[in-house]
């Protein structure tokens, strides 16, 4: 016991300036009250005690648990967290010492300055060092402004603005802009590389870039319109009668829920812009002016008081908003609650790692039973799959499961392709995983433990079906003691971020910030060096871009003068262009990267030819197999069964599908346009010809029935060969049950130009997983 208690008190001293955020540590709110943390930490405290929790990570929790209780039930330094994001207690910058000696300078000088209003205090407590700068504040810009004051000590121009500073405190700190100060002198090197050049000075810091308050006076309404100034390029769009339905319906594009702001005034306030900052990753805003006369309808439409502001949120449902709220002045932290609780729509897509943060977070209170479930949803970007997800969404609409149980996702698969491809790896999993649900549960940020709930095209888009495979999975997995029933587990990789911007506009985007940033810290004494700079570099290329030209004409010369002295010699033709497909032939040379060797989830389809009909065959199977040539899982292919080791390995596969294996002799005339689909890996086949029943689009009852007579030895009447008897040249062998009204179909003889002719529809049925395979122990040698 004793060196336990050791332990904990050695790490408790080397862990205190390593604190994440104790919010996640406690797995409480930001909202939580007093009770509500000391109720959380009672729980997890007696969870991961050393004494009782025999984890190896116990001691290092419980220390994290006991540090996040203590900065949480400090309201000052809980208030220190929440606005600068700092774990650790700062040092004030002054002391007693050196208010006493301001005190005692003053009064001994006989000078009479009238200092009694101006406390300088006010900068001390909210100063701020360049590492909290660097990793609290610029990350946070992204959703919050920051002002910054850069001040120093004996700074007799700040004690005058101070006043001023404190009431822009009291009005924009309420609205959601955090407010910092800098002691100048201690962080030279922060003040140098934002551009501070007198004191004191105003800074705003957004999105991870500075600008400096470049005005001589200092007042609260110009500190306001300097922030307004520079908030983002619309962040709300202007909504009027004739875009209200397209901004309302553009939720599938960019996955978020659509915020429509009713306001009495021609602009919309700092307040709401600052709300539409904080929350837009999540949510789009549009602003109504409610004195426009092209407004009338949508005030109608949704009856809008117009003596009121008024906020609507809409997901998936445009008809009518799922939130809203009307209020003269709608308050600051009544509206960021309201958005909070309704910021995602009833099926969100699954779109960036932050998103999967947000529907799907790692559980960090119990890394052993489940607490949380992602039911997600494999689509394609396409509307032909909107049915397959409105089915589930109206299953997320109508289930009784909290939010904070089972959350409800869909995936684009072209674009999550890494993360798709994770889940498909284990035992289990579809082989095309399209328009099938997996059950999720996140045990950290890289591992994730996983179902699959084995669907398809008709499943997925009928409700009753999805509603009733989906809740057993779901009553189970939420019943269960531990993380276990999940059997299944993968890696994970960061997911893309579909939403962020393509090259150009990047760069685009750096270009102006480096203008706005120049613009912005250009001083007039600047103005001179730099045109000097620029007016170098134009030179310089001037003179770079002649020289160029000069070095052009003289090698153009050489070239002629030889030109002219040496025999002219015939161009040499272009090189003939490749075809994007290559059909490989199956030989002893290429049988293991055709087969053997093939990766997990990839399949090579192989034609069947003679060498009679390899030239016509191939160009008509060549023409069908083209739209999938861009498959990266598939391998295209033909065999000769003219070659003797080919015709015996043929033999051999199809021998090795029965129930009872036996050799088998075959007609190769007969056999000829056979397609077969080949998995190396899961040493399955699935296979085509004209006559076979499958191929024909014959029922379940014939393919049963067909699948019986195979393993009563009738197995190769559909290919013409037959295991006692050469069959010749007859196109129906003995043993086979064809029924009377087809038998005019199949007594009819099948040209070669005809025999592929079904092979576009059986490619579309296999790669849905509806064709029956045929499983084999191994793949037999190619003999050479």
């Amino acid at each position: 016991m004793l060196w336990r208690s050791l332990s904990v008190f050695a790490l408790v001293f080397t862990c205190v300036k390593s604190l994440g955020d104790p919010y996640q540590i406690l797995n409480v709110p930001r909202t939580s009250t007093p009770q509500e943390i000391k109720r959380a930490y009672k729980q997890l405290a007696k969870e991961w005690h050393p004494d009782k929790n025999k984890d190896p990570e116990a001691e290092e929790k419980f220390v994290e648990i006991k540090q996040a209780y203590e900065l949480l039930s400090d309201p000052e330094r809980r208030q220190q967290f929440d606005v600068f994001g700092t774990t650790e207690e700062q040092p004030q910058r002054d002391d007693g010492r050196t208010q006493r000696f301001d005190a005692d300078f003053f009064a001994g000088s006989g000078f009479s300055f009238k200092f009694q209003d101006r406390d300088i205090t006010v900068f001390h407590k909210l100063t701020i060092s360049s590492k909290i700068y660097e990793n609290k504040m610029v990350p946070k810009s992204t959703h919050i402004p920051y002002l910054m004051l850069f001040y120093s000590d004996w700074c007799f121009s700040c004690l005058q603005i101070e006043p001023i500073w404190r009431k822009v405190i009291e009005e924009l700190e309420p609205l959601g802009v955090g407010v910092a100060t800098v002691h100048a002198e201690n962080e030279q090197m922060l003040a140098r590389r934002i551009g501070i050049r007198s004191l004191p000075s105003l800074v705003l810091l957004i999105d991870g870039r500075t600008s400096v308050f470049r005005e001589s006076l200092y007042s609260v309404q110009k500190v306001i319109e300097f922030v307004r100034m520079k908030m983002p390029y619309k962040l709300s769009e202007t909504i009027t009668d004739d875009n209200v339905n397209q901004f309302l319906g553009e939720w599938a594009a960019d996955n978020r829920v659509r915020a429509l702001l009713f306001h009495r005034q021609a602009t919309i306030r700092l307040r709401y812009l600052l709300q539409a900052y904080y929350h837009r990753d999540r949510v789009a805003f549009g602003f109504v002016s409610i004195q426009n006369e092209n407004t009338k309808e949508v005030q109608e439409r949704f009856q809008v008081a117009t003596d009121k502001d008024t906020l609507l949120l809409f997901n998936e449902n445009t008809d009518r908003p799922m939130a809203s709220l009307s209020m003269i002045e709608i308050p600051v932290a009544t509206m960021r609650d309201v958005i909070d609780a309704n910021k995602l729509l009833l099926l969100p897509r699954l779109s960036s790692q932050a998103m999967l943060d947000t529907l799907c977070p790692v559980d960090w209170t119990s890394a052993t039973r489940i607490k949380k479930l992602c039911v997600l949803l494999v689509s394609g970007n396409t509307p032909y799959h909107d049915p397959h997800r409105q089915s589930l969404r109206r299953f997320a609409q109508e289930s009784r499961y909290p939010h904070d149980k089972v959350s409800f996702m869909y995936v684009f698969q072209e674009r999550q392709s890494q993360f798709i491809n994770a889940l498909t790896s284990g035992e289990g999993s579809p082989d095309e995983p399209l328009l099938h649900i997996a059950v999720l549960w996140r045990r950290d940020n890289k591992h994730i433990k996983y179902e699959w709930i084995l669907g398809g095209d008709s499943y997925s888009t009928d409700y009753n079906t999805t509603k009733e495979r989906l809740e057993p999975v779901l009553e189970r997995l939420l019943h269960s003691d531990s993380a276990s029933a999940l059997l299944h587990e993968a890696v994970i990789t960061e997911l893309t971020d579909e939403h962020a911007q393509n090259l150009a506009s990047r760069v685009m985007s750096r270009i102006l910030s480096f203008f706005d940033a120049v613009t912005s810290n250009l001083g007039k004494e600047d103005i001179f060096p730099v045109a000097t700079v620029i007016v170098t570099i134009c030179l310089l290329i001037c003179v770079s871009y002649f020289l160029a030209h000069l070095m052009n004409l003289e090698e153009s010369e050489i070239k002629k003068s030889t030109q002219n002295s040496e025999p002219k010699k015939k161009p040499t033709p272009p090189p003939a262009t490749t075809r994007e497909l290559k059909l490989h032939e199956l030989r002893a040379e290429t049988y293991n990267g055709l087969i053997r060797l093939l990766k997990p989830g990839c399949r090579t389809i192989i034609l069947v030819v003679d060498t009679e009909s390899r030239k016509k065959l191939i160009m008509q199977f060549h023409r069908i197999v083209w739209p999938y040539r861009k498959n990266k899982t598939l391998m295209f292919g033909y065999i000769n069964l003219d070659r003797a080791s080919c015709r015996e390995w043929f033999s051999q596969i199809l021998s090795m599908s029965l129930l009872e294996p036996r050799p088998l002799s075959i007609n190769p005339h007969n056999c000829i346009g056979t397609v077969l689909s080949l998995n190396g890996l899961r040493k399955y086949f699935c296979i085509y010809h004209a006559k076979h029943p499958e191929s024909r689009g014959k029922s379940e009852q014939r393919l049963n029935r067909m699948t019986k007579e195979l393993g009563n030895g009738k197995s190769g009447a559909f290919l013409g060969f037959e295991s006692d008897t050469d069959s010749g040249n007859s196109d129906i062998e003995a043993g086979w049950k064809v029924d009377s009204q087809d038998s005019n179909k199949y007594n009819d003889v099948i040209f070669e130009e005809t025999l592929l002719d079904g092979l576009p529809n059986w490619l579309d049925r296999h790669f849905e997983g509806s064709t029956h395979r045929y499983y084999i122990n191994y793949w037999p040698e190619f003999n050479t």
